[in-house]
Formats: C-alpha cells, structure tokens, sequence
C-alpha cells in the first residue's frame, strides 16, 4: 500500500474518531429535552436517538456533505495534511467543551478547524469564502430562529390547551415528545452526520480514490458515518445532557415538544437547503425560546451566557488548535 493512501485512511480513522465525539459531544442535543422533562429514561432516549441519528442521512439526502466537503476550503488545498490537521483540532476542541459541559457546536469546530489548517497552508487564498460567510451568518441566525420558533409553538399550544388540566396535558404531550424526539433525532443525524461524509469524500478525492471531477458521497461513506455518530450518540455526553436538560431551565412534556419540533423544523429546512447549521444552536434556543413564555426569568440567563460564549469562541479556538496540529505535524510530510 502507498504512503498517500495509508494517509488517507489514517485521516479517515480521524473523520470517523470525530464522528463518534460529535455523536458523544451532540447526544445532549437529541435526548436533553425528552429527559428533562422525564418522559424517557436517559437509556431509552439515547437508544431511540442513536438509530434515528443512523437513519437521518439517508432520509434528507447528502447536500450538507457537498457543502462542508467543497464550500469551505478550496480544491487545491484540500490535502490529506490540511484535512487531518483540521479534524484533530476540531476534536480536541470538541474534547476541551465536553469536559466543562460547555454545549459548543461540533460543527463550527471542524468548520474553525478546516479554516485554521488552511489558513496556514495557503493564507485566504485556501478559503471559499461564500460557504464561509454562509455558515457564520447561521451561528447568528439558528439560536435565534429556534428562539422564536419554539416561543411561537409554544404560544399556540398554551391557547389551543388552556382549558385542559396540566395532567392531562402532560399525559397529551408525554407521548407526543416521544415522536418529536425521534424527529429531531432524525435532522440531527441529517444535519451533523452529513458533515464527516462531506470531509471522508473529500479525503478520498484528495488521496486520488475517487474522481474529482464529482463530488458524490459513495454508500459505503454514507453507512460509515452514520454509524459512528450513532455509536457515539448511544454512549453519550452527560455532563452536557445535564446542562441542557436541568441547569438552563425547567421544562414540561408540552414545552420540550415544543422546542425539539421547533428545532427540527429548522434544521430539515437547513438539511435540504445544504447549509451546515449547529444543533446545538438550533435546540439551546428552543429550549430558552420555550421556558420565555412563562416569563423571561424562567430562563438561567447565566448559563445562556456561558454557552453563547462557547458559540463565540468555537471557530477561532478550534481554527487556533488545528494550525498549532499543522505546525506539528508539519515535519511529518517534509
């Protein structure tokens, strides 16, 4: 076996090493709401969102992986060294907010860790900035999408069930959550699981395994990954279920349906429209959204900071660890 080749598959070991810490990093993401608010045992929510995290990618398609694959550095420069550069600081940052339970977006890491490698390989030059611009104007854009839609949907189910006795609308919504949970478990898997596709396929065409006039994801990458980021979602990262579920605020089964609708709403919208959106964003500003309709002090603001923070610094950070990989590693392929 070649060198070059016995690089790319090492770089898609690191791929689908980072597919399993997103799964395990994101899990808070598809199990937090449902947990919550008690209507599953974290056991059978992680089980229920592994294989919908799996089954997402095949059900809304692949254009979130053409889009990480080829809008965020340029052809020429997405070599083997500068993809596995950027995979490795976007796991160690990944790693870094999973220790404080900080819920920061996998995807911006390997977005910052993308830019930082390319950055130091062939200056602004190596970046497409229209996929770039794209992206950063979602980190805005998500949080607040899921603010307000998880705020109207909550409105309109305090109308519609007004009447009701709260027992009998927790009875209503526990099992609702249920199917909102695996529906959002399915975008979840469709937005992020798509992200690792996109860097093995462009790994393969670098390495000169598949044709590089198409970028088409084979099956072989798109079960691959699928099953790494639902491994990783099965094992799960606690610290961050517990910041999300029971330190940001106080839900019920109406409020956490509420929310993981809102953010599966928009992050099938995003699936389709191959726009590679945070989760993390999508969820934490439906859950603030949904706990705001009681009243706006229902909402630990403090810890809506932390995490907004978190947000901020992702891309820079994860872009600063991966060009100190790159300096490293560069040694290695001189």
């Amino acid at each position: 076996m070649q060198s070059v080749e016995i690089g790319v598959y090492v770089a898609i070991s690191a791929a689908l090493f980072f597919d399993f810490v997103n799964g395990f990093h994101d899990s808070a993401n598809s199990i937090a709401t449902v947990v919550g608010t008690r209507v599953l045992r974290p056991l059978y929510a992680i089980c229920i969102a592994a294989l919908a995290n799996f089954a997402g990618p095949f059900i809304f398609g692949t254009a979130v992986a053409a889009t990480v694959g080829k809008g965020i550095i340029q052809p020429s420069f997405s070599t083997v060294d500068v993809i596995f550069a950027g995979l490795i600081g976007a796991i160690i940052w990944d790693l870094i907010t999973w220790y404080f339970g900080l819920p920061s977006s996998s995807s911006h890491a390997l977005i910052g860790g993308l830019i930082g490698s390319a950055l130091l390989a062939g200056g602004t030059s190596a970046l497409v900035f229209p996929g770039i611009e794209k992206t950063l104007t979602f980190i805005v854009v998500s949080p607040g999408m899921g603010f307000a839609c998880a705020f109207g949907i909550g409105i309109i189910v305090m109308y519609l069930f007004r009447n009701q006795t709260a027992s009998r609308v927790n009875k209503i919504f526990g099992r609702l959550q249920i199917c909102s949970s695996v529906f959002f478990s399915l975008t979840h898997g469709a937005n992020d699981g798509q992200k690792t596709m996109g860097i093995i396929t462009a790994l393969l065409i670098a390495g000169g395994l598949l044709d590089s006039q198409s970028f088409i994801v084979p099956v072989e990458v798109i079960l691959a990954s699928a099953f790494a980021i639902a491994l990783g979602t099965f094992f799960g990262g606690w610290r961050i279920v517990k910041t999300m579920a029971f330190r940001l605020t106080n839900l019920r089964p109406y409020q956490g349906f509420c929310a993981e609708t809102a953010g599966g709403v928009i992050l099938t919208s995003m699936a389709w429209l191959g726009i590679p959106v945070s989760t993390t964003h999508a969820i934490a500003g439906g859950i603030m959204g949904i706990g705001a309709t009681k009243r706006l002090s229902a909402v630990r603001w403090g810890i809506g900071k932390r995490i907004v923070y978190a947000w901020i610094i992702t891309i820079p950070a994860s872009a600063a660890v991966a060009a100190l990989v790159s300096i490293i590693m560069k040694p290695l392929y001189s």
